[in-house]
């Protein structure tokens, strides 16, 4: 397979990739399915033969110039087909040609000879946290270049997730734009955000015309060019909205064609329960009419372990029934969260930070509050399953530091989160679980990548190498179509996802004998082994295994419905 990228002085380019593009744009349309499972499935054959076509005349004139070529390697182009071994030619930002090579009337500025190699989309992560937890701190250098994500094969990132996304879109959008930025990014519009603003930490519904300020913050953000409608159900504040608040907002969502993206309100025991939470979030997008989205799909400690065959079967009869409905996942049997989250009880939160440490220091009231963290402490599966990775405990289980400390594990908790809580590795789910909802062709790849989780360094290369080449769970090719081209489809990125004449050219090139995740609880920012080069829009962000620095990234937009 060859990629070329073309340079933009060419002669007759602009003129010829119009035309082409066109051509590869309606081809597109009429081949593409979005649902039923969701994938994304294109005859490529015979779009390189389309683009053949136009390049074959302009050869006899004079060679043509393009800026990249990867030749040879063996492509996956992120449907569930399987691999060509064939060319692909990029010009400028887009990618001119997949076929095979056409001959002479080609020379490039780059040649990458991958005939050992292989070539995939640029891989989409739907759900991240590039800046740590729920913030979006794009202003750090460090942030900026997304490195976690761009040096595992991540070409485009998805912010705003568990309900944390802006309203104001349109400035984040700027700021993007101006700074620059690694890989390209997509928002969210969060519900807890949103909900924060205009009733801060209440735990009430709103008024009518407070629900009617939340609607128009939802509008708001959709018509800057959000992508979807995301809620952190489990987390304060959104844990104290009710269903019918969510139908209200997610409605409007849907108006404009945007998707609902939602951390469910219980992924264990805690409330509802796993099953009961499944309900709700189908409920939610069949009374708005708007396609569902489970973020981080899993069964969530020892009391739900098991209960995945029952979530995957309530999913299946509602898309039999025609809801469009998918889920992500990371290949990991820890989460990641705050001691905070993982074991206060969201009533305990209502008010904000120093409601909550009153509530503490209340006899009566840090009585019930110990207790019901000793509950969600089992569900967990005890202390020994809780590995801090930030702050001054960096590195100990939580067992471990009750004992140095010389109390019990929800004592030592609590001193914890009254010092201003501490990032939390949960290992709290079974491998069984996570590799029967791996196997449902609804399901795609999310890293929900935070810091000190491995998951944020490693999730492909892991699910690649873990997952398709050594436990077969999957194949090669459903791996990838879960990683690009299938996520493009979920989240509504038009021209990205597949490689196909005429897309983006986002890209991917690995080595498969290398493949693997090497970070881990101990190292979780250590760089993938196996990733060779990575292409973002046309440019090398990851070049020979080593990352450029290049900011080549997008701030992605998505067009409202009328």
């Amino acid at each position: 397979m060859i990629v070329v990228v073309c340079g933009h002085g060419a002669p007759n380019v602009a003129a010829r990739r119009g035309r082409w593009k066109s051509m590869a744009a309606r081809r597109r349309e009429e081949l593409r399915i979005l649902d039923a499972p969701m994938r994304v499935s294109f005859d490529l054959r015979l779009l390189g033969a389309a683009a053949l076509l136009i390049l074959v005349p302009h050869a006899a004139s004079a060679q043509q110039r393009v800026d990249l070529l990867i030749r040879g390697g063996s492509v996956y182009d992120g449907t569930s087909a399987p691999p060509r071994r064939v060319d692909v030619a990029v010009s400028g930002d887009r990618i001119l040609y997949v076929g095979d090579h056409p001959g002479q009337d080609l020379s490039a500025a780059r040649v990458i000879d991958a005939a050992r190699l292989v070539v995939a989309p640029g891989f989409i992560d739907p759900h991240t946290h590039p800046a740590g937890g729920i913030a979006m701190d794009f202003g750090r250098a460090d942030v900026r270049t997304l490195l976690p994500f761009v040096s595992q094969g991540v070409t485009t990132v998805v912010v705003g997730n568990d309900g944390g996304g802006p309203f104001e879109v349109a400035e984040m959008l700027a700021r993007l734009e101006r700074d620059g930025i690694g890989a390209n990014v997509a928002f969210l519009v969060g519900h807890g955000t949103i909900r924060r603003k205009v009733l801060g930490m209440a735990d009430r519904a709103p008024s009518p015309a407070e629900l009617e300020q939340m609607r128009s913050l939802v509008e708001r953000g959709i018509r800057e060019g959000g992508f979807g409608f995301s809620t952190g159900l489990y987390y304060a504040p959104g844990s104290y909205a009710r269903t019918d608040e969510v139908v209200a907002l997610a409605k409007v969502a849907a108006r404009l064609g945007a998707y609902y993206d939602s951390h469910i309100r219980d992924e264990s025991s805690y409330t509802i329960g796993l099953l009961g939470a499944v309900d709700e979030t189908l409920r939610i997008g069949r009374e708005a009419g708007i396609p569902v989205h489970f973020a981080h799909i899993k069964a969530l400690g020892v009391d739900v372990w098991g209960q995945s065959a029952a979530v995957i079967a309530k999913i299946r009869a509602a898309r039999t029934a025609g809801q469009r409905v998918t889920a992500d996942q990371y290949p990991y049997i820890a989460s990641g969260s705050g001691v905070g989250s993982a074991l206060l009880p969201r009533w305990a939160e209502a008010g904000g930070r120093d409601s909550l440490l009153r509530r503490l220091r209340d006899p009566e009231l840090g009585r019930r509050i110990r207790a019901e963290m000793a509950d969600n402490l089992r569900r967990r599966g005890g202390a020994g399953s809780l590995l801090l990775t930030a702050g001054r405990w960096s590195g100990q289980r939580l067992d471990r530091i009750a004992e140095v400390s010389g109390t019990n594990p929800v004592e030592a908790a609590v001193t914890i989160i009254e010092a201003g809580d501490a990032a939390v590795a949960s290992f709290n789910m079974d491998e069984r679980d996570v590799e029967r909802f791996m196997a449902q062709d609804f399901v795609v790849t999310g890293s929900d990548g935070s810091d000190g989780h491995p998951r944020k360094f490693g999730t492909f290369p892991r699910k690649l190498r873990e997952y398709a080449l050594t436990r077969r769970v999957i194949t090669m090719a459903r791996a990838i179509e879960a990683s690009s081209g299938q996520t493009a489809a979920i989240v509504g990125l038009a021209d990205r996802g597949t490689i196909v004449a005429g897309n983006f050219a986002d890209l991917v090139v690995f080595d498969s004998t290398r493949i693997a995740d090497q970070s881990t609880f101990e190292e979780p920012r250590r760089t993938s082994a196996g990733v060779e080069y990575v292409v973002v829009n046309g440019r090398l962000a990851v070049d020979r295994g080593r990352p450029t620095g290049m900011l080549a990234g997008r701030a992605l937009r998505k067009r409202p419905a009328p």
